[in-house]
């Protein structure tokens, strides 16, 4: 190394290195720049670990050796060792520097980004406070750099670098150099780095809508389910792939942040890809104090343990089609690499015996128990297949308000609970037990930025309503109770703690099913009566069988139908016996046949019917309906339909290829005008041309389009179609019915079963398919249940984001 005293910025830097040996590059100015200036940290395990904090300025990266790491508590002073300057180029340095050469040893890109100064940056590095805003992936928020005095003989200067008081710090919770252990370049820890090795480039997978548990009354008995213990935690998805770990909570937030310790067990674990379902608690807690001991936990970075007790994918290999006692063998299996810390633990279950085990429970303080089935596959879905039994009566309910309180320094006495039930915020009493005085003021002041001054319930008791303060209902609380009282409202409250994992939206009442009856067949948490009846004899098929259909078809189905208003064909006695339409809601439906008040043309409003689950479809089957009919928008937007259906009905006599070939015809009649089209067999004699759009045309403007594209089909081929409804004008020619698109119009679902002989089904099927295809009643339920396991000839039409504006001007001619 040179002796002379170097007289540019980058000269210590070129001096101190032999470029031959060393993969660093060499030392050679930038153009000076004052936006986006590059900020990284650079992990360097030399003779001492220390990190590397580099600023771009004036052409160069000024640089500070932080021995211990930088913190995101504020308190924390880390010592920063001012360094020569480097190069730019150095940003995108890692890897090894030789033994022998200056800073021999493992060097890792650890943070990127970009950096902006509070001020001038001369006058601070040459005043010894440089105030600062990191953007980078790691370090976020003010920063400031602020230098000690000198002693003598000192050769470097000292400063120490502090987390400015923001929202980016954080005082408690695992240290940041602790929970980031990977490059942000090629995510590789520092033994890969030091080995050359290449990273797991598997993706990560990414968020899957967990399997959720229907809540009933008694644990089912049987060999064929297992028994686990319900814990009282934070529902969480564990994702491992490419070297990183994300924590997803039952809603999809990225909670990794919060559940660092439970990423880095996770990191450990002898795998490339994972997913894994399970619940987090509070370290060494049991019984029903466990929620708020995780709530304590979260907030004083106390320690947390993870309890898997589902797999969802291993090594890019989906389990979720296979059975859970499978997933639960190939789990236990992978966290036996775990290690000792017990961050990670595996969810064990008893096979059998659920009433004995359920009893056993209860009695040693738990929550209750998840009973699942053993040969289910993972839906993602709350579809009976996993059954809560609770010892006590746990709910979540949305705060809506809050009664104040006389007392000195208490923010409130009770907090005014509800629930939403059709869209509206009912009412369920109050709370005014389980808060300690920090809890107090947690709460309130999560509450005092959604004050509001009119009452968000439907309806509330005058004598409590006469003095409350109002809120926005967007926080949700846990709480444990004895009863409700006769007019619904919780009796003995005490408050468990809010549920930031839960949206409160989909905060619903939950109503325990009865697991077993007289008869024992419950299907979709839905007693269904008299099931041996045979709904449709020529095929065997008894109605609990057409239940069960529909439980395993729902996820399918609900994605045509979910939200939508519908009209029913019921046949009670069956399908030989009388059979009538119903488009309304009749008193007494059951609970998840869902109802919204529509305003007819005649302005007269009536009660609907929609379903958004598979209990709904499976109670629409026990009250004897075979046939779903659907409108084309939803609940949420009826005046903005998001399908065009034409429905075409031949006349007697006429053969399925002729219809067939009409519906290639009109196929590519939309294709010339931009709109994609999809066919669906009717299970009639006919075959519906579907065509998926965005919300936006309103319905007159889609039952104009649909009338004047059928009339232009059909004067185009008289002799072939009609666009009149007449049954003179039919025939020997096909109806194109373009009436199914006035509002209030109704179609037949996909996937519906029909009221005719043999249970034939409307069965979405691909182009191709179609072409092959000798009839439109060709599908039966047998076949469905085949076809569902396999791809969904509709799936790509999942993206397709149609508008019939245009498709509107090359119709008419405009």
């Amino acid at each position: 190394m040179s002796g002379r005293t170097p007289s540019r910025p980058l000269d210590a830097y070129n001096a101190r290195r032999d470029f031959a040996r060393t993969a660093e590059p060499p030392g050679r100015r930038g153009r000076r720049r004052t936006r986006k200036l590059a900020f990284l940290v650079q992990k360097h395990d030399a003779r001492r670990l220390h990190y590397d904090l580099r600023l771009e300025w004036d052409g160069v990266l000024k640089s500070w050796a932080v021995t211990k790491g930088p913190s995101l508590d504020p308190a924390d002073k880390r010592l920063a060792v001012r360094t020569e300057d480097h190069p730019l180029s150095y940003g995108d340095f890692e890897g090894v520097i030789p033994e022998g050469e200056y800073g021999a040893g493992t060097v890792m890109l650890w943070d990127t980004g970009a950096w902006e100064p509070k001020g001038d940056p001369d006058a601070g590095l040459s005043g010894g406070k440089l105030h600062f805003i990191a953007h980078g992936e790691r370090m976020k928020g003010e920063w400031i750099l602020v230098r000690m005095a000198a002693r003598k003989r000192e050769k470097r200067e000292n400063w120490l670098l502090i987390k400015a008081d923001d929202d980016a710090a954080r005082i408690s919770g695992r240290p940041l150099i602790e929970r980031e252990t990977k490059s942000v370049a090629s995510e590789r820890g520092m033994d890969a780095i030091a080995r050359n090795a290449e990273p797991d480039v598997g993706e990560r997978p990414g968020f899957e809508a967990p399997q959720l548990a229907r809540l009933v009354s008694e644990a089912p008995a049987g060999d064929d389910w297992l028994h686990e213990v319900k814990f009282d935690g934070y529902r969480c998805l564990v994702a491992i792939g490419g070297g990183t770990v994300r924590c997803y909570t039952r809603g999809g937030h990225d909670w990794t942040d919060r559940f660092a310790g439970i990423a880095d067990a996770a990191a450990d674990l002898e795998c490339g890809r994972a997913l894994i379902d399970g619940e987090v608690v509070a370290a060494g807690q049991s019984g029903s104090s466990t929620f708020s001991a995780l709530q304590a936990a979260l907030k004083s970075g106390g320690s947390l343990r993870f309890y898997a007790f589902d797999l969802l994918s291993l090594d890019g290999e989906d389990l979720r089609k296979r059975p859970l006692i499978e997933r639960k063998e190939r789990l236990a299996t992978l966290l036996e690499s775990a290690g000792r810390s017990g961050v990670l633990r595996y969810s064990e279950h008893v096979r059998g015996s659920g009433p004995e085990v359920f009893r056993s429970i209860c009695r040693a303080g738990q929550e209750g128990i998840v009973s699942k089935r053993a040969d289910a596959p993972y839906s993602g879905r709350r579809n009976g297949a996993w059954r809560k039994v609770k010892c006590t009566r746990r709910q979540e309910f949305v705060i809506g308000g809050y009664s104040p309180s006389d007392k000195r320094g208490r923010p409130f006495a009770s907090l005014l609970l509800g629930s939403f039930e059709n869209g509206a915020l009912r009412y369920r009493g109050r709370v005014g037990t389980g808060f300690s005085g920090a809890v107090m003021e947690q709460v309130a002041a999560a509450l005092k930025p959604l004050a509001r001054k009119t009452a968000p319930f439907d309806k509330v008791p005058a004598a409590i309503a006469r003095h409350a303060r109002w809120v926005t209902p967007k926080q949700v609380a846990e709480v444990d109770f004895t009863e409700f009282t006769a007019d619904g409202h919780v009796r003995h409250g005490v408050f468990l703690g809010l549920r930031e994992d839960k949206d409160a939206r989909e905060v619903r009442m939950e109503t325990p099913g009865r697991t077993q009856d007289a008869d024992g067949h419950l299907v979709a948490g839905i007693r269904i009566t008299h099931p041996d009846r045979a709904v449709y004899p020529e095929q065997g098929l008894t109605k609990i069988a057409l239940a069960r259909y529909y439980e395993r078809v729902a996820d399918r189905m609900l994605a045509h139908v979910a939200g939508r208003p519908l009209s029913l064909v019921r046949c009670p006695q069956g399908r030989r016996k009388s059979c009538f339409f119903q488009k309304h809601a009749g008193t007494g439906f059951p609970d998840p046949i869902r109802r919204v008040a529509i305003e007819e043309s005649s302005g007269e409003t009536e009660s609907y019917m929609y379903v958004r689950d598979a209990a709904g479809l499976v109670s629409a089957v026990q009250m004897g309906t075979l046939e779903f009919h659907l409108w084309w928008s939803r609940i949420d937007a009826l005046e903005r339909p998001e399908r065009l259906v034409f429905d075409l009905d031949p006349d007697e006599g006429l053969a399925f290829s002729e219809v067939r070939a009409a519906a290639f015809d009109m196929h590519g009649r939309l294709a010339d005008i931009g709109l994609e089209s999809l066919p669906l067999v009717t299970g009639g004699k006919g075959i519906h041309v579907t065509v998926p759009l965005v919300r936006r045309a309103t319905a007159a403007d889609v039952g104009r389009f649909a009338e004047a594209f059928a009339r232009t089909l059909a004067g185009d081929a008289p002799k072939r179609y009609t666009a009149t409804a007449s049954k003179a004008k039919r025939k020997g020619r096909i109806f194109i019915d373009w009436l199914r698109n006035r509002r209030g119009a109704t179609a037949i679902a996909p996937y519906s079963t029909r009221a005719r002989e043999g249970g034939p089904v409307a069965m979405p099927v691909a182009w191709d398919e179609l072409a092959t295809l000798e009839s439109a009643r060709g599908f039966r339920v047998a076949d469905v249940l085949e076809r569902i396991e396999t791809d969904d000839p509709w799936k790509a039409a999942s993206g397709w984001r149609q508008s019939i504006t245009r498709a509107m001007h090359e119709a008419v001619g405009a």
